[in-house]
């Protein structure tokens, strides 16, 4: 029995430590993500309720919420005021989302709050997508709708959350109610290039689309792209409309002039300046003399001048119908040194030339005081040209492939306005063998009656362009570095080389764009041919998830 006992004992023991092994190896792992947005379970007043006459809208969940990025999200048409309404929880989660409403609603109006993404289940913040409720203050809801998709005119890539408007037409409207009055529908893209709008009543609108960077409802050329239909559309007869957003040129006008330095003022604007002018008035001795330079990355003027000891200048600017005169103050003018800098970074392209820059406008450049040599410290025939603007200087000689460079300008190379030089400058380049670089040949296949630019892009700058057609519409981009490329079409009915935007007011589009559906990836020593064709210019994708795809509000359970 001692015997039986003790085996007993030892094998329940062993059963014991299979117990604990088992255990580890079967910990638990937490089980699957949550992957499923919180379901609307009730709503209160019900959807589409008619005579609508409560003071909030109270949404009941499956599990609990949060609101994330709300303000942003939720799209209330007609549109109401951010003191207008409240929504609830501000913080923390709940398994109801109050919107309280503070001021009294329009009268037999069909009202539409679209979620967007705003309402997101506590855990996982999976969100509701595109939440839709919608009650009217009068006897019936109203049924009608348009939808549509919008693009960008001149981008690429076509921002999200833009804003589309509905005005109605009536006795009041005119073309400039974008500026002075709210819409009375409004929806918006969210995060997509598609809209749509839903329970719209019969009737003529005016429809535009605009980016609306201060949300406002209100188009202000300054900052907003705008795109607008080409007539005012009928309800039921319109119900699919596409769009091009842009923005407008801004209505030109003149910024204040100040003093910077020494003999020198800016003047800055806003808008168009290539009919634009200002007139110096002050009295100036026979030896004053000034030069004009553009700034490079702001809408700025520099005026320079020289040949007078002066305390101020007064300068005449036509303002609408007007003249307006300023008189600019000197104090304590310093005087500016000229600094002279390359301008060509890394190596240069076989297809470039070597640039330099100055922070002064140079005025004179002696080719005699110029030095290039080449690996071989043989030296290479060159010469300097001045640039339109008087800010850079291009170094002319010919390079060869797999070659070094030095340039050197000795002293009174270079002169600027007030006579100044520099001491001896050296710059160092060099080019790459002809393998390091590529090809694309681009075959292009457009139908238009109008002449068009083709352009080859590296992230967004423009590479390679031809202003014009040319014959056989075969277009070679040769001795380029390797990387991704972009190319687009822009039609030129105007001949003017340069895309043109449009304008709202006279009821102008911009000038066509198309880009190449894909990006070209290019290699070093690859030769890309590729072809262009307009009419059948992307593959076939699948389509993504919309703001039309709403989920449906249930009504309050029995």
């Amino acid at each position: 029995m001692k015997k039986i006992a003790l085996h007993f004992i030892i094998l329940i023991g062993i059963l014991l430590l299979l117990g604990v092994g088992c255990a580890k190896r079967a910990s638990p792992t937490g089980g699957p993500r949550d992957s499923l947005p919180a379901v609307l379970i009730n709503s209160s007043p019900k959807i589409n309720t008619t005579f609508f006459d409560k003071d909030q809208i109270i949404l009941t969940f499956d599990e609990y919420v949060t609101l994330k990025d709300i303000s942003k999200q939720l799209i209330i048409s007609p549109p109401l005021n951010s003191d207008q309404y409240k929504v609830y929880p501000v913080t923390g989660a709940s398994k109801k989302v109050t919107v309280k409403l503070l001021d009294t609603l329009l009268e037999n109006t069909t009202y539409t709050f679209n979620f967007g993404e705003g309402i997101v289940d506590f855990n996982e913040s999976n969100p509701s997508s595109y939440l839709t409720y919608t009650l009217s203050t009068g006897a019936t809801i109203d049924s009608l709708y348009i939808k549509g998709n919008i693009t960008d005119a001149f981008e690429k890539e076509t921002k999200r959350f833009i804003s589309l408007q509905l005005y109605p037409v009536d006795s009041t409207y005119s073309d400039s109610v974008v500026y002075t009055r709210k819409p009375l529908y409004v929806t918006s893209t969210l995060d997509t290039t598609r809209y749509r709008f839903q329970n719209l009543r019969g009737g003529t609108y005016e429809l535009i689309a605009l980016e609306d960077k201060t949300g406002n409802y209100f188009f202000d050329q300054s900052v907003d792209k705008i795109g607008f239909y080409e007539r005012q559309i009928t309800l039921p007869q319109d119900s699919i409309i596409n769009f091009r957003i842009f923005k407008e040129k801004t209505n030109f006008v003149w910024d204040k002039p100040y003093f910077v330095n020494d003999h020198h003022i800016v003047m800055g604007y806003y808008g168009d300046r290539s009919e634009e002018s200002f007139k110096l008035i002050s009295e100036v001795p026979e030896t004053f003399e000034s030069l004009i330079t553009q700034s490079r990355e702001t809408d700025t003027l520099n005026y320079w001048f020289k040949g007078a000891t002066l305390d101020s200048l007064k300068f005449e600017y036509p303002i609408k119908d007007s003249l307006h005169i300023t008189t600019v103050f000197f104090k304590n003018p310093i005087k500016d040194s000229l600094v002279i800098k390359k301008f060509t970074p890394g190596t240069l392209g076989l297809k470039n030339k070597f640039e330099i820059q100055s922070n002064l406008p140079i005025t004179k450049v002696d080719d005699e005081k110029l030095i290039v040599t080449n690996v071989d410290t043989v030296q290479i025939p060159a010469r300097l040209y001045i640039q339109e603007n008087y800010d850079r200087i291009t170094v002319d000689f010919e390079s060869i492939p797999n070659d070094r460079y030095t340039i050197t300008l000795l002293p009174n190379a270079l002169e600027d306005f007030w006579g100044q030089t520099h001491d001896t400058l050296e710059f160092k380049t060099s080019t790459k063998k002809i393998e390091d670089y590529g090809n694309i040949f681009l075959r292009v296949q457009h139908e238009s009656p109008h002449p068009f630019i083709i352009e080859l892009l590296e992230r967004d700058k423009i590479i390679r362009r031809y202003d014009r057609p040319v014959e056989g519409n075969y277009y070679p981009f040769e001795l380029l570095d390797a990387g991704k490329y972009t190319v687009r079409l822009i039609e030129d009915p105007n001949k003017n080389q340069q895309w043109d935007t449009g304008n709202y007011l006279m009821k102008i589009q911009p000038e066509n764009v198309i880009y190449y559906w894909k990006e070209i990836d290019l290699r070093a020593n690859w030769d890309m041919n590729e072809t262009f064709n307009t009419s059948q210019n992307y593959p076939d994708l699948p389509e993504s998830a919309t703001s039309s795809d709403v989920l449906e509000v249930p009504d309050n359970p029995k």
